[in-house]
């Protein structure tokens, strides 16, 4: 007999950030009774009522987006079940834009071109019977003060907003019953989807640890010491363009920051290249003395453009937590999605999702604490042999590299049948992998069919859903009275469209194992301070550094049994998981 499902308990929260007072209610979405009012709370007081209310009643917290999201995790809470009005919405309707006005009018039926705007008032304003205090407009759109925030401005506003975010619930939940007919993985999707959104907030307010010692260290090599001004940075600048230009005859001429130039100055050295991209003059090296110096230009132009002091003193703001050294701590944060509204990945700013290999020996654990690094191996293939129910390709998942047993099968080198399932899921039909993806239509052709089967569809306009149940939009305005422009564009949406599929999958799978890992490193007195497209970096204590890497291969275990689709062959996840002291030392 299985448990009774929680109660959903939805809740908003107001911050007055200038008297640093927080105000919340919570409304309990079966029975329409207010559970909890505080107003006027300090976040300490309010963190203390809503822990409370946590343990007491045991809630799935309903709220309407991010915002509450990086509320409840200022506060310190981490909810086991929530659901995230925003993230369904993506996940439903697809696309990334999830504002209330658009949350709404989506669950409403309402045309989001008709979704009003807040407007200045002036004397061309036209004036209308709206009440202010009324949430809903009399065509069926929400008011755009309120959408606007004006609902925190009083607390019987915060509850009408937690009420209208149950409204919203109850027909997000009908429309995703209808759906789960052909999506039956759907509830759990959103049930994973909407965690994942509260782990985002986590993330952007625990941050990255970052060694500020070491990170100052690493961007000194590269640019020098940290300029006093302006007029000094400009200096070092110029005095790194040298040690390149002084290779080329009239080297002052040219700017290495324009690729033009740089041909030009190629050509003034008799190389001629049809771009500048770094692999490609990399096998240029032993042609001229001028090329080791520009790639080591490239590299620091980096590091001081986009990582250098600059980044430092804007993102990675000082910690309270010192080194027995007496080295500085610091804590990098930016801004985190849990979907990018395509297929779902994560996506974080400042850095976190780009930053070169050069800086990750500063990114280390807060004293006392190590990290336990877990990285997905194969996962994309993986994932199709999952999601197309191939039982030849789920077969050449057992091994640990997937890869050989395919390159055997196809009678080809190992890279080449990388190269080709890679291929195939990417739609790309030519190069060395080519010969080899007419194999896999012979050997996998489950696999190849469900891909080509999103291909055909997508260049149709039609939309996709994942396996999961993320609304993938392929319809669109065609180019009308262009031919070549339009099948550009169709064959430009099958390549997405084949892609996604596999993407969208395995970003659903990812999630589902970092809630797990969330939740269970969470009891070990650790968190989750990185997720990096199939990579998750973990700080626990030292003292459970090993149980806190089992927990990691143990959530990977349990997220396959729950992730895998019914009928789906059973398909083996691997995943590379070591305990570090730093992110560099990850193999």
């Amino acid at each position: 007999m299985s448990a009774p499902p929680p109660p959903l308990h939805a809740v908003a929260i107001a911050a007055d950030v200038e008297a640093h007072r927080w105000s919340a209610v919570v409304v309990d979405t079966d029975s329409g009774d207010v559970a909890l009012i505080a107003t006027e709370r300090t976040d300490a007081e309010l963190a203390d009522d809503l822990v409370d209310h946590d343990r007491a009643h045991g809630p799935r917290w309903l709220w309407w987006g991010h915002g509450t999201a990086l509320s409840m995790a200022e506060l310190g809470l981490r909810p086991a079940r929530c659901w995230d009005l925003a993230a369904v919405h993506r996940l439903l309707h697809g696309g990334w834009r999830s504002d209330p006005a658009r949350i709404w009018a989506a669950a409403h039926e309402l045309d989001p071109e008709s979704i009003p705007r807040q407007q200045p008032v002036d004397l061309f304003s036209t004036l209308d019977d709206h009440d202010p205090n009324e949430p809903v407009r009399a065509d069926g759109h929400l008011d755009p003060d309120w959408a606007a925030g004006a609902w925190a401005d009083t607390p019987p506003r915060i509850e009408r907003w937690a009420r209208l975010a149950g409204d919203v619930h109850a027909r997000q939940a009908a429309l995703a019953h209808q759906l789960t007919t052909d999506r039956p993985q759907l509830g759990s999707t959103i049930r994973s989807e909407s965690t994942a959104a509260a782990l985002a907030a986590e993330l952007e307010v625990g941050g990255l640890p970052i060694d500020l010692d070491i990170a100052e260290q690493v961007i000194g090599s590269f640019v020098g010491p940290r300029p006093l001004d302006d007029a000094d940075r400009l200096a070092a600048a110029h005095a790194r363009d040298q040690l390149v230009l002084s290779h080329v005859p009239d080297g002052d001429h040219y700017d290495l920051r324009s690729p033009e130039q740089v041909k030009s100055m190629l050509r003034r050295c008799g190389i001629e290249v049809p771009d500048t991209r770094s692999w490609r003059l990399e096998r240029l090296v032993e042609q001229h003395p001028v090329i080791q110096p520009l790639l080591t230009w490239r590299r620091a132009e980096r590091i001081d453009t986009t990582f250098g002091y600059a980044w430092l003193d804007e993102h990675v703001a000082p910690s309270t937590a010192t080194l027995e050294s007496g080295g500085r701590r610091g804590v990098l944060r930016g801004e985190w999605s849990a979907s990018d509204g395509a297929a779902g990945r994560m996506t974080a700013s400042a850095g976190l999702h780009n930053m070169p290999a050069e800086l990750r020996p500063a990114v280390t654990p807060e004293p006392g604490h190590v990290f336990v690094r877990a990285d997905l191996g194969q996962i994309e293939p993986r994932i199709l042999a999952a999601v197309s129910g191939d039982e030849q390709l789920a077969t050449a998942a057992k091994q640990v590299d997937m890869y050989a047993p395919v390159a055997t099968q196809l009678r080809v080198e190992r890279e080449v049948a990388k190269v080709a399932v890679l291929g195939a899921m990417y739609g790309q039909t030519t190069g060395i992998g080519a010969e080899a993806l007419r194999g896999l239509e012979r050997e996998y052709p489950v696999a190849m069919a469900y891909l080509q089967s999103a291909d055909r569809a997508a260049q149709g306009g039609n939309d996709l859903r994942t396996v999961g149940g993320r609304l993938v939009r392929m319809s669109g305005p065609s180019a009308a009275g262009d031919a070549d422009a339009e099948r550009s564009r169709a064959a430009a949406r099958g390549r997405f469209g084949r892609n996604a599929m596999v993407q969208g999958a395995a970003a659903e799978f990812f999630k589902m194992w970092a809630l797990l890992v969330r939740s269970r490193i969470g009891r070990l007195g650790g968190r989750i301070v990185l997720c990096l497209h199939d990579e998750i970096l973990v700080q626990v204590p030292a003292d459970t550094s090993e149980q806190g890497a089992a927990a990691v291969d143990d959530a990977l275990t349990e997220a396959a049994a729950r992730w895998t689709p019914p009928g789906a062959p059973r398909v083996r996840f691997v995943t590379d998981t070591s305990m570090i002291e730093r992110w560099s030392d990850a193999k």
